[in-house]
Formats: C-alpha cells, structure tokens, sequence
C-alpha cells in the first residue's frame, strides 16, 4: 500500500509529436519524422523539472489588512464613469495618510478586489495579494476608497477606450477627461476623494491631471516602486501621486516613494524616498531658475492661447516669487516622442502581450496569477482589445520579427542621448516649463467615429509628456488657466530624484492662484 501512487494530472504535459513538429517549425527548423521523436523524448526530463515546481509553495506580496471586496457602482452614484469598483479598506489606525480617501488606477493589484484594467481581456481577474504602493498607503493610515477606471491596457491618452465606456471631463462633459488614469484626475477633481495613484507611461498621470486641473506628479523613474502593477515596459513604467493640492500630491508622494527590498527591477538600491511634505512651503523663488523650453511651445497643431497661459503664468513667477526666467532649446525634444514610441511598440508586445503584464529577465516580483489571467484572456478573446492595443500588438510584432529588434535597441540608445541633452539644460536651470498639452483639450468623438480618427485623437497630446518617460526625469502637472472653461496644464520638469524642488515651485505658483477649479 505505500508504494501505491494515485493518477495526479500533470500540470504541464508532454507535447505531442505534432505538436513538437509545430514547435520547431515555428522557429524555422525542419526536422524530420525521427527527429520530431526524438526531441520529443529529450523533453521529458525538462518537463519533469516544472513539474516537479509547481509542488512547492510560492512567495507572493503581503495582504495586511482585513477587506471585504466592495461593489461595482450603479450609474446613479458613478455619474462621470470614473469608478470601476468601489472599496472601504482601512489601513493602520495613524499615519501620514491618517483620514484620506485613495483610489488607485485599475492597473494596481488590491487584493479580493477584481482588477480589469480598462480591457475587457482581463474582467474577472481578483488578484490575491497587495501591490507594494497600496500596502504603503494603508500603513500610513490611509483608506482605499477603490478601483478608478483606466483607458483599455493603458494605451490611450484620452477617455473613450475604456471597456466600461468614456469616462466625463467633470468640468465639460462633452470633452475628454484626459488618460490613461482618466478615472483618477475625475474621482480627485470631484472630490470624492483625496488623491490617487495613477500610472504614467506616456503622459497618462499627467494628461489627465491637466484636462480635470488637479496636481499629478510622474517621479523619477524608479523612486516609487511597480510592484505588483500591470507592467507595460519597463524603462517607461511610472506610479506617482496624484491630488487636488500640491501639498497633498507631496504628502502621497512621500509614503509610497522608496526602495522595494529588490521586489521592483525598475529601482537602484540606493533609492530613498524623503519628507517631500516639509519641503514644500518657501517664501519666495528667487534662487530658483526656471527654463521655457522653446521646442515645447511650437508642437505641431499647438494653440497659441494655451501657450500664452502657460507663459504668463511663469511671468507671474519672475515678478511675484522672484524666479529668474530664462529661454533654453533641446531640439532632440521634438524626436523625444518618436523614441519613446519606438520603445513602447515592441516593449509592451514582449512586456504586456506576450509576458502577462510581467514580463521575463528579471529578478524582481512576478505575479502568476496575472499572467495566467492575461495569457489565457488573450487566448480567448483577442478580438475584443481596443483598437489602440491591436495596433501596437500587431506593430511590435512586426518590428521584433522582420526587423529584429534592432530599432527597439537604437531608442533604447537615444533615450541616452536625450537623457543627456535635458541634463545639459539642468546645469544652468533648477526647472524647465513648457505646456503639459499644447492645445485645449478635445470633445469626447461621436459614436460612429473611425478607427483612424479615434487612434489619432488618443496619441496626439503626448508630445511634450512622453519624451520624460523615455528619460525618467520627474515631471509634474499643474492648472495654469481656462480656455472655454477647460483647464490647461503646465508641466514643470525636474532633475533626476529632485522632486523637492518640483513640488516647491508647484507650491509656490499655487499660493498666486485666485481661482479653484471646484469648490
């Protein structure tokens, strides 16, 4: 009776002979019918070794606090769409985020909740562990207050992509709310919370921060850690604060920023994070030197009204906080688009489509469950991504298999370059400025609206944003005016890990503001 073994299914099985043909003829070699045996054979030991992996225990994130997993709203109590799920998880009972409310972007794991991520591909996926930034929110006494609605995977700047339908600029509901943390700079801007955590790989905390006229930060690369969050592509993947005040944005900054014990690849060990909160207050910017970036106010199809806002908003700068002003040039920046672009395309087909939001290679977290969600979701059910995501699945494909990768390498090789040109410009200025969007923000499209219309509209607005994600600099966002009652941004943009001087001239512009964007 000991010796006796009960059948057990195999997790991962032996492929078949044809399989094993359809295998190598994948990767372009041509085996014979002995041949396909016989490597057949040469595969049981390997497939043994998975086997034999699954029966160990897996080490997962910490899930610290007691939840219940809340709802999806009604229409009624989501009137702008900017909830996915609605949540009440108390954290410690003090701390820095003692009595605040956060949503986080439906990209960021909070475990028992379900987590879709904007796609249809991924609805029904409940995580079971606590991405790093939410654990850090509910330590220092925070409450998740839920899940915002995002753009499908992320691949939009605009508000019409999501699953779950457009999500309304509360200030015009006929225009867009900005993306892809649409959800975030609405529930912020209406405050039905506090702050938010978005995600930033193009622009997307910082476009929509902009058209809903909140504060939204993307740190440095690095400084707030991923873990646990739908990866896109590595060198461009952002977390950051987003909040109604720039005090507030410091705040958030402040308890989720830091070293991840190695679990994050995208993070140095020697990152910190600092009291960016203590810092912000100052009387006066006079031993601040900001930049306008000349190559920022002449985008393609920018509006020179906006540009006139942004620009005179600095100007109250100089003469009411004694900021000196000077004009400064990167031509590089116009390509700064471009290089991120020819970053993304393969990187999220490698990353997020053919890695499981995961990706391979390194030896940070790796969330199983994700990735087994997002395999098995794209397996079934293709047809439903948003038309941006097929567009880029089908183009990094594309560029990794007829041109090898090589133009992903070459970006990754700019991106160098264009890091080196900025900081060029930070020897001689503390801050460079240019507008966040360069024209108003646009009407939501109509229904029967082209897909080239619809992928034209969601990436035009990415062109001053989406060069600081390729280089990592800290960037932040902060309303400088109205046209036609929309909001316009002006993005302020930082050295390297120097997010204390960001938010102090954030600060310091905000102290001279008359207005609020809501009550």
């Amino acid at each position: 009776m000991a010796s006796y073994v009960p059948y057990s299914s195999p997790p991962v099985r032996l492929p078949s002979l044809n399989k094993t043909k359809e295998l190598a003829q994948r990767i372009g070699i041509d085996l014979s019918q002995d041949e396909v045996a016989e490597y057949r054979d040469l595969m049981k030991d390997i497939i043994g070794c998975y086997n034999e992996i699954e029966k160990l225990p897996e080490i997962t994130l910490p899930v610290k606090y007691p939840r219940l997993p809340g709802y999806r709203p009604t229409a009624e109590e989501n009137l702008f769409n900017a909830w996915y799920w609605k949540t009440d998880i108390k954290g410690a009972s003090e701390g820095l985020l003692q009595g605040k409310r956060i949503a986080m972007k439906d990209t960021i794991a909070v475990s028992g909740v379900p987590m879709m991520g904007g796609s249809w591909v991924m609805e029904g996926y409940v995580p079971e562990f606590d991405a790093t930034v939410v654990t850090r929110v509910l330590d220092a006494g925070g409450t998740i207050a839920g899940k915002a609605v995002c753009e499908d995977w992320c691949l939009s700047g605009v508000s019409y992509m999501a699953a779950k339908g457009p999500t309304l600029n509360p200030c015009a509901y006929t225009h867009s709310a900005g993306g892809s943390s649409s959800g975030c700079a609405v529930l912020v801007a209406k405050g039905e919370v506090d702050m938010a955590i978005g995600g930033d790989q193009g622009g997307s905390i910082r476009l929509p921060a902009s058209c809903c006229g909140i504060v939204g930060l993307k740190p440095t690369h690095g400084l707030v850690p991923y873990t646990g969050a739908q990866a896109m592509e590595p060198t461009t993947d952002h977390l950051g604060p987003m909040a109604k005040n720039v005090k507030d944005c410091a705040l958030l900054l402040e308890a989720i920023a830091g070293y991840d014990d190695g679990l994050d690849q995208r993070q140095n060990p020697t990152i910190v994070g600092e009291k960016y909160s203590d810092s912000v207050e100052c009387e006066n910017l006079k031993n601040i030197t900001i930049g306008l970036l000349k190559e920022g106010f002449e985008q393609q199809g920018c509006d020179e009204r906006v540009n006139s806002i942004v620009k005179s908003a600095v100007s109250k700068m100089s003469k009411l906080l004694l900021a000196k002003i000077v004009d400064v040039s990167v031509p590089l920046h116009n390509q700064g688009k471009n290089i991120r672009w020819c970053m993304a395309h393969q990187g999220i087909s490698d990353t997020m489509l053919r890695g499981g939001c995961v990706g391979s290679g390194h030896k940070g977290f790796y969330s199983t469950s994700m990735m087994d969600a997002v395999g098995r979701g794209l397996q079934s059910q293709p047809d439903d991504l948003s038309p941006a995501v097929k567009r880029v699945w089908m183009l990094g494909e594309y560029m990794k298999h007829e041109y090898r990768g090589r133009f992903y390498g070459k970006a990754q090789n700019l991106r160098r370059l264009l890091t080196a040109e900025y900081d060029k410009v930070f020897q001689e200025v503390d801050v460079i400025v240019m507008p966040t969007i360069p024209f108003k923000t646009p009407k939501l499209p109509a229904k029967n609206t082209s897909v080239s219309a619809l992928l034209k509209e969601a990436g035009r607005n990415l062109a001053n944003t989406s060069p600081f994600n390729a280089t990592g600099h800290p960037a932040l966002t902060i309303n400088a005016g109205f046209i036609d009652g929309l909001p316009v941004g002006m993005m302020l943009v930082g050295r390297m890990f120097d997010e204390k001087t960001l938010l102090k001239v954030a600060y310091a512009y905000e102290q001279l503001q008359q207005y609020t964007v809501f009550p």
